[in-house]
């Protein structure tokens, strides 16, 4: 026991001072958009949680919109995850089959809740087409739904801390076994038994829910390059995939080159990375680069954590090949949200990717999984949610990502105000927000920055207000906030117009190019030049 706590000691070390240098920035050297363009780039994520369309297949309403999101400058789609599912209904996070697209009769169905792999495969070509690419979700850390159970030997552990045992090794039965029936050998030969695995949370024999780590001479535990959340975090759900067996290694190296050419997808968001043993992720990300001849591979992982802390070490370890969704933002943006008026929007950015390492932020408000009733549910109100989107969208650092229930119609967050003022914050972006920026970052209640434009495209003046605002004067009468900006002199004299209500307004910029620019309180405003 000694031993192995040296070594693992000595491992990790060994990884610190091997990263202890950062590699350049991720969005540098990633593909963002289809064409060679100096426009800038933007992401969605096409779907919420429990997305369905009333009329047609999802694969079927995403490629119907592919037109609108082409015009409103997106240049890149998330999907979900396009595996069969353990459920007919399953969103996918309940990975069966990797190689099943929606193209075998497997778990009582051939399309997924998504659609056929047909209608997903014309889906991306369609999205290819208008200059748009498409990220595939990679569901890589379990498996849920096996074809029958296996006897086997495994050590329950404390749920909290899942490198202590809390009784002897005993034989149980676990369902681990998948044959693939309705797939075959088509794709991929592999079979996955209990010997591919880590462990899982329930023993059939006994009818008992908890952590098992399956234990036996060829097992080595739970992985060591993992978060150390609860001990260990390498367990988090389902059936725990073993990621230094080689057959499992062999079986996802090829499903992540096969998947991207078989769908015309372009990259990959790899789901709940903190979880899974980030040398192998490592290796996956490299082996699809090198497979595919794609250098410029666009990859982004799901670390949660609102401490921004235990990200750091990840940045590093994966050298400049993925990016960060920006969890520590959407919780500040969260934060904000709740507290109001009493929320130091000086702060905003303080504590996240965004100001630690920009080039590997991908900045979002709210997803799938922060939605009301989910278990990260962390949504951002109303009363912020246009200034956070302002903020990612118009900023200039990151690579910004807008969640589809915050755009489209939806049964479970839909706001029409709010997807109102999305839809103009996204034609704003692509049309106004160019150039360098400074920033005005002075009051508690409202902030600003300046994007100064560059030789073809007009800058835009930014003002986010959380000032409460008295009800009876949130219309024409309300409290207006007032920025000094430099618009540079330049644009000395210049005229400017504002892109949000009040609009019946216009600053003209002093001979000295400053200007004084205003937001209602608890609101946004976005000002422009007039004659743009």
């Amino acid at each position: 026991m000694i031993w192995d706590a040296l070594a693992d000691s000595l491992l990790k070390s060994w990884e610190w001072l091997a990263f202890w240098r950062n590699s350049p920035p991720a969005l540098l050297n990633m593909r963002l958009r289809r064409s060679p363009s100096d426009a800038n780039a933007l992401m969605v994520q096409f779907f919420t949680w429990e997305s369905l369309h009333p009329e047609m297949s999802w694969w079927r309403h995403f490629e119907s919109q592919v037109p609108d999101l082409a015009a409103l400058g997106v240049t890149q789609v998330w999907l979900p995850p396009p595996n069969k599912a353990m459920r007919k209904e399953g969103q996918g996070y309940d990975a069966y089959d990797l190689w099943d697209l929606g193209e075998f009769y497997q778990k009582g169905t051939i399309a997924t809740r998504w659609g056929t792999k047909e209608e997903l495969v014309r889906a991306i070509a369609t999205a290819n087409a208008h200059g748009i690419d498409v990220l595939i979700d990679a569901v890589l850390n379990h498996k849920l739904g096996a074809d029958r159970p296996e006897k086997f030997m495994a050590v329950p552990v404390d749920p909290n801390n899942r490198l202590k045992d809390i009784g002897p090794a005993r034989e149980i039965e676990g369902w681990t076994a998948f044959d693939f029936l309705g797939r075959g050998d088509k794709y991929s030969t592999f079979k996955w038994t209990h010997e591919h695995f880590t462990g899982l949370d329930w023993d059939h024999r006994s009818r008992t829910k908890g952590v098992f780590r399956i234990a036996s001479s060829r097992h080595q535990g739970w992985s060591r390059w993992v978060d150390t959340e609860l001990g260990n975090y390498d367990y988090l759900l389902g059936i725990d995939i073993n990621h230094r067996h080689p057959d499992v290694r062999q079986d996802l190296l090829a499903w992540g080159a096969w998947v991207l050419q078989t769908t015309g997808g372009a990259g990959f968001r790899l789901d709940a990375i903190k979880h899974m043993d980030r040398r192998f992720l490592l290796s996956f990300i490299k082996h699809v680069r090198e497979e595919l001849g794609r250098n410029d591979l666009f990859s982004v992982a799901e670390y949660w954590s609102s401490n921004l802390e235990p990200i750091k070490p990840y940045i590093r370890a994966f050298e400049g090949l993925v990016t960060f969704f920006d969890v520590p933002l959407h919780y500040n943006f969260h934060e904000a949200s709740k507290a109001g008026s009493q929320y130091d929007l000086r702060k905003i950015l303080d504590n996240t990717i965004l100001k630690y390492r920009p080039g590997d932020s991908v900045t979002f408000v709210d997803n799938h999984d922060t939605q009301i009733g989910q278990t990260l549910e962390s949504w951002v109100g109303s009363n912020l949610k246009l200034q956070a989107y302002a903020l990612i969208l118009l900023y200039g650092e990151g690579h910004p990502c807008v969640f589809y229930g915050d755009l489209y119609p939806n049964r479970e967050c839909y706001d029409a105000r709010v997807a109102q003022g999305l839809r103009h914050l996204m034609e704003t972006r692509k049309k106004f927000a160019y150039g360098g920026r400074t920033d005005y970052f002075q009051e508690m209640n409202c902030i600003g920055f300046l994007r100064k434009g560059d030789a073809k495209r007009g800058g835009c003046a930014v003002l986010i207000s959380n000032a409460d605002c008295p009800e009876e004067q949130q219309n024409a009468d309300a409290p207006m906030h007032t920025i000094r900006m430099d618009v540079g002199t330049r644009n000395a004299n210049a005229k400017y117009r504002p892109l949000f209500e009040p609009t019946d307004r216009t600053v003209q910029a002093g001979a000295d190019g400053w200007a004084s620019f205003a937001c209602p309180y608890g609101r946004l405003q976005v000002w422009v030049k007039a004659d743009d």
